[in-house]
């Protein structure tokens, strides 16, 4: 995946008024309104303990090789890769713990790329608990519904990367007149992402493409119920951002997801 799309900082029209006018403001001019800036830790965070279990996949197979009778996976693989046999055994941090694992160092590069290069604009959309949340719940409902529709196994955080797009395309129409001019180019970036990760890259062979749709439906789902809305306050030139997103949807939308994707969890357990 590449060429991630990644929203601008807003603009607000100020119209003319007595204080704008004394502050020197023409009518209707178009003020530029930033974001909050800080570091995306959670972003750099992600990046870390997945490289770090990597590397803990590739020490496994040095010290102890192979385990003999499941293939050519690793031994983190074997306990923490979406496996559908042992999810109906009772196993279900296995529709969470693919996304840290990945098989193969292209594999890790083009998924932490992508992480890297579209996460840090989330965040700094949605602030680091929220992003963090989306996050999880993505690689949740991405593997829920690799088990659904798969077989075999799978592993990699493209299942909640895929999420990360589906939130920003949800974000930017749900905050579409904050981007004046950009919306159009930027929306467009979002779909076309989408559209070729899903339709190109996911014919290829070895592509969970189930774990990337699902994945991109939790995004969505989370992001309509939970993503920030901003809107523009204060008086010119002393412009800041607010979302007006209450912490109960944050809420509301995080049992949403996690009630429809357990409820089809249990039913794929036991069909």
């Amino acid at each position: 995946m590449n060429d991630y799309p990644s929203a601008p900082d807003p603009s607000a029209q100020i119209p003319q008024s007595a204080e704008g006018a004394r502050q020197g403001i023409p009518p209707q001019q178009t003020v530029r309104v930033a974001f909050p800036q800080s570091a995306p830790y959670a972003t750099y965070a992600i990046l870390g303990a997945t490289v770090a279990f990597y590397i803990l996949q590739i020490v496994s197979v040095a010290v102890f090789g192979y385990p003999s009778s499941y293939g050519n996976i690793d031994w983190l693989e074997l306990y923490g890769a979406r496996i559908n046999d042992f999810i109906r055994m009772g196993q279900v941090w296995r529709l969470f713990t693919p996304a840290l694992l990945h098989g193969s160092i292209p594999h890790i590069f083009f998924n932490m790329y992508a992480l890297y290069a579209i996460g840090i604009g989330i965040e700094r959309y949605f602030g680091r608990n929220r992003y963090l949340l989306l996050y999880i719940l993505c690689a949740f409902t991405g593997n829920v519904t690799s088990f659904l529709f798969t077989n075999g196994y799978s592993v990699g955080a493209s299942t909640a990367i895929f999420g990360l797009i589906g939130a920003e395309a949800v974000f930017l129409i749900q905050n579409r007149k904050m981007f004046a001019g950009h919306f159009n180019r930027a929306i467009g970036n979002v779909i076309f992402i989408i559209v070729i990760n899903l339709f190109l890259v996911g014919s290829l062979p070895g592509i969970d493409n189930w774990g990337h749709i699902g994945g991109l439906i939790g995004g969505v789902m989370f992001t309509s119920f939970a993503g920030p809305v901003w809107e523009v306050e204060g008086i010119p030139p002393a412009l800041h951002l607010v979302d007006r997103r209450e912490s109960r949807n944050v809420i509301t939308g995080a049992a949403v997801v996690m009630l429809i994707f357990g409820a089809l969890t249990l039913w794929g357990m036991v069909k």
